[in-house]
C-alpha cells in the first residue's frame, strides 16, 4: 500500500508520536438519545440534552486521547469550539437510522453530508459504519458492499483517509433479536472474520479498520485459541486496525485489547467502555462530569497506557513494505498531476 499526501497526513493526524491511535468516540446516537429520551418520558431526547453531554465528553476525554470522533448531529454544531486543534478530528459519515430489510440491514449517509463536507470543515478521516452479514440475502450484500466501495472512491477522490468499522448483527433467524448497538450476543467468529476478509479488498479503499472482538467480549479469557482466532483477524486486515468496544465493560473490553494488541492492533477508538458508567448518573450533571474526569479517565489512562506498551506502530505495519509509512512521489512531475479536488 503506498499513501497519498493526505491519507498520510490523515493518519499521523490522529495516532500519537509513537504510532499508536488512542481515540475517543462521542458520535454515538441511540446510545445516548434513548436513554434520555426514557428518563424524560418523552418520544425524542431534546437535542440540548444529547449535545451537553457529548460537549462534556470533548471538554474531559480530548486531553489523554490522540483523535476526537464526532457526528454532524450533535458533537460539531456544540463543541466545535472546545475541541482541541492539536487532536485528530474523525467525522462519523453514516446514519444511525438504517433500514432493517427481511434480508438484513441497509447503511446510508447523514442527509446533506458527504466526504467532501467532512474534507471541507477540516476533517482528518471519515468513519463509517456499515451493518454487515456474510450470510444475508445476496442483495442485501451486494448494497452494503457497493456503499462502503462508494465511500472509498470518494475518500481517495478528496485525499482523506477512510475509517472503515463493521458490527455483525442478528438476522431474523436468529436468537437474541435487538436494534441496539451492542455486541451480538452469540456471534460467530467467522462472520467477524469474512467480514474483514471482504472489506481488505483494495476495491474498498479503506486505510485504517475499527474492528469489533471476534468473539464476544466475555469470552475473551486470554487463551491460546482466542488468541489464534485475533491473530487471524490481523492477518486478514493487511493495514493498520484498532478495536472498538460495543457497550462492553471496562474490564472485558481491557482483556479484548490484551488480545487485539498482541495480533498486531494499533490502539483503540471507544467510547462506552469508557464513558457509560459515567453517563448511568442521568440526568445528575455534577455526577456525570464527575464521572468523566475521574474514573473515566482513569480508564482512559490505564488502555493508554496498555496502547502504548504493546500496541503496533501503525506506520510500521507491513502493508507499508521496507521503511514504513510514507508518501513516495513517482517523480518530479508531482505538482502538475496531483488532483485530489
Amino acid at each position: 500500500m503506498e499513501l497519498t499526501p493526505g491519507k498520510l497526513w490523515g493518519l499521523r493526524r490522529m495516532a500519537g508520536e509513537n504510532g499508536i491511535f488512542k481515540m475517543t468516540a462521542t458520535d454515538q446516537r441511540p446510545p445516548i438519545k434513548n436513554p434520555i429520551k426514557a428518563h424524560l418520558g418523552l418520544d425524542e431526547a431534546p437535542w440540548e440534552e444529547v449535545a451537553r453531554f457529548k460537549g462534556l465528553l470533548i471538554e474531559t476525554l480530548q486531553a489523554q486521547s490522540t483523535a476526537m470522533l464526532v457526528d454532524p448531529h450533535y458533537a460539531i454544531p456544540y463543541g466545535m469550539d472546545t475541541l482541541d486543534p492539536a487532536k485528530g478530528l474523525i467525522v462519523t459519515l453514516e446514519d444511525s437510522v438504517f433500514a432493517e430489510t427481511p434480508g438484513g440491514r441497509l447503511s446510508s449517509d447523514i442527509d446533506d453530508w458527504s466526504v467532501a463536507k467532512i474534507k471541507r470543515m477540516g476533517g482528518d478521516a471519515v468513519k463509517v459504519l456499515a451493518w454487515y452479514r456474510p450470510d444475508a440475502d445476496a442483495d442485501v450484500v451486494q448494497a452494503q458492499n457497493d456503499y462502503v466501495k462508494r465511500i472509498g472512491e470518494e475518500c481517495a477522490r478528496y485525499d482523506i483517509p477512510f475509517l472503515l468499522e463493521m458490527l455483525v448483527y442478528p438476522l431474523a433467524k436468529d436468537a437474541h433479536q435487538t436494534k441496539e448497538y451492542v455486541e451480538m450476543k452469540g456471534k460467530k467468529s467467522d462472520d467477524v472474520l469474512a467480514t474483514v476478509e471482504e472489506f481488505a479488498k483494495p476495491d474498498y479503499g479503506v486505510d485504517v479498520f475499527k474492528l469489533e472482538s471476534p468473539v464476544n467480549a466475555e469470552d475473551a479469557d486470554g487463551s491460546a485459541d482466542v488468541q489464534a482466532i485475533f491473530d487471524e483477524m490481523g492477518r486478514l486486515a493487511g493495514r493498520p486496525w484498532v478495536m472498538l468496544s460495543a457497550g462492553a465493560g471496562k474490564p472485558e473490553f481491557r482483556k479484548v485489547l490484551e488480545h487485539a494488541f498482541a495480533a498486531g492492533a494499533s490502539g483503540f477508538l471507544a467510547g462506552r467502555a469508557i464513558w457509560l458508567d459515567a453517563f448511568q448518573s442521568y440526568p445528575d450533571w455534577a455526577a456525570i462530569e464527575a464521572g468523566l474526569r475521574g474514573e473515566a479517565c482513569d480508564y482512559m489512562a490505564d488502555i493508554s497506557a496498555l496502547a502504548d506498551a504493546k500496541a503496533t506502530n501503525w506506520a510500521q505495519h507491513a502493508c507499508y513494505g521496507e521503511g514504513g509509512a510514507r508518501f513516495k512521489p513517482a517523480d518530479a512531475s508531482f505538482r502538475h498531476g496531483y488532483d485530489a479536488f
